[in-house]
């Protein structure tokens, strides 16, 4: 077995964070994504449903969506700190 090793524990280290950092970026627009298609789609195509719903807001809808929210903090501090035009240390 042979490990990649891209040079010093400070590289790995970035790196890592530069993935950790995608990751977070990605979870706020997929989750709102998901909120867009569970309130729109048909319930053929619904991911969870259990019943049919007058209204295009139902209980996965509200989870999606608050889950957009909650996870919308690596975006604000992204705005914020290129607003006041300081790199992320």
């Amino acid at each position: 077995m042979t490990a990649h090793v891209t040079g010093t524990r400070q590289d790995d280290h970035d790196a890592a964070r530069s993935v950790t950092d995608w990751l977070c970026l990605v979870a706020a627009p997929i989750f709102l994504i998901m909120a867009l298609l569970t309130a729109f789609a048909d319930d053929a195509t619904m991911i969870c449903s259990t019943a049919h719903e007058t209204l295009p807001i139902n209980g996965m809808t509200i989870m999606y969506l608050l889950m957009s929210v909650f996870h919308s903090a690596p975006w604000i501090r992204l705005i914020a700190h290129r607003r006041s035009g300081t790199a992320r240390s």
